[in-house]
């Protein structure tokens, strides 16, 4: 097939979206489809397949968000979007943002059948308002992307159950879509990795993931603060972000040990994540959590937010993995049952290896790039009759 994924965001592989677009790339690439890319990483300006478009200035405020989370918007221009497209059997949209809508208008009067990701939760956006618990905003954002975006596409992909339900109930409608995990590479496996020797003494609790608000990234300060353990625990927070000052911020308040905040490649995060001790998920918001997955496939047990607004609740095997969303003291009572129960801990590691072979990235991508074909072969079928 000939494939054009539309990235409207496209950036580092420090966010989720990001990483799911180009991990789709690479393995349409390995199984020899021709494929495309639409967005406006200047970066990858002159490298093979890539489209560049300019980038979409929001203005002073806006244009700071999208600066501090490392990321390009893109704005739409005709030419590049029309050449793009040019011969394309079929196209997948990542968001549904400008560059998307776009594309999205050029398929439909070429006949080019139409998938889109489903990557974006309201929140993610409203957070930057100031609205992120407001009701009525998050469902004008469901309802205004259903009416003028995911109700002309041929397919939706969903990355989880969770968001698929939450979105049909927000607009009060069923849709053409499919449910497949992002995925989980195989590198991400349990090793043995000696800790290094400022850790030695210290029970180390792990975040992985961009630093943003609706990560919840002081309800883990916080819970240190409420641990009978304080003095042993290390927190460590693998990613990048625009909250790294208001979470050392929170750290200073609460008087514990500063936390080691990096971003790390891949190959160190699999080091990371095996010499790790408890694996912690506050985030209230999150339609996979791929980074979660990403820990206890290396068997690091997890401690997760029951938040209704997240998806990452459903990789709890029971009421241990869990604590009440933005409860810093009922989370600091989980991780205080994991120091105290490491027979335990050793078990529940051995379950999370097996629990996490159902994600396993190659047959994710086969199952998506299934959804792709699937479009282009009804449209096919579609122009014979």
């Amino acid at each position: 097939m000939t494939v054009t994924v539309v990235a409207d965001v496209l950036g580092k592989e420090n966010n989720g979206t990001t990483i799911a677009c180009l991990n789709l790339v690479r393995y349409l690439r390995s199984q020899g489809d021709e494929v495309r890319v639409l967005c406006a990483d200047e970066d990858r300006r002159g490298q093979e397949g890539f489209y560049i478009v300019p980038t979409l200035d929001l203005g002073f405020a806006l244009n700071k968000v999208f600066e501090k989370n490392e990321v390009v918007p893109a704005r739409s221009d005709a030419a590049v979007v029309e050449a793009a497209l040019e011969g394309a059997d079929v196209c997948h949209i990542m968001t549904p943002f400008f560059l998307g809508h776009a594309a999205l208008k050029v398929c439909k009067s070429r006949g080019i059948p139409v998938t889109a990701g489903f990557h974006c939760q309201a929140e993610n956006l409203t957070s930057h308002l100031f609205l992120i618990n407001s009701g009525l905003a998050n469902r004008e954002f469901y309802n205004a992307v259903w009416a003028h975006f995911y109700r002309y596409v041929d397919c939706i992909h969903y990355p989880s159950q969770f968001i698929r339900d939450y979105f049909e109930a927000s607009i009060g409608c069923k849709t053409p879509g499919a449910v497949v995990s992002n995925g989980v590479n195989d590198m991400y496996r349990p090793r043995r990795v000696e800790k290094p020797e400022w850790l030695r003494d210290k029970f180390v609790v792990l975040y992985i993931g961009r630093l943003a608000r609706e990560k919840s990234h002081k309800i883990l300060v916080k819970a240190v603060r409420y641990s009978k353990y304080k003095d042993k625990i290390q927190l460590m927070f693998a990613g990048c972000g625009p909250r790294k000052e208001q979470i050392m911020r929170c750290v200073r308040r609460c008087k514990i040990a500063p936390p080691s905040i990096n971003f790390y490649s891949r190959e160190e995060l699999v080091d990371v994540i095996n010499y790790s001790d408890l694996y912690c998920h506050p985030a209230e918001i999150e339609i996979e959590a791929i980074s979660c997955l990403e820990a206890i496939s290396c068997g690091l047990v997890p401690v997760i937010s029951d938040s209704p607004r997240s998806a990452t609740k459903a990789f709890a095997l029971d009421e241990n993995n869990l604590f009440a969303c933005n409860d810093p003291k009922d989370l600091a009572r989980k991780i205080d049952f994991w120091i105290e129960h490491p027979e335990l801990k050793a078990e529940y590691a051995r379950r999370y290896e097996g629990y996490a072979a159902q994600f396993d990235q190659a047959e994710c991508m086969k199952k998506t790039r299934q959804i792709l074909a699937d479009a282009y072969e009804k449209a096919k079928n579609d122009l014979v009759r």
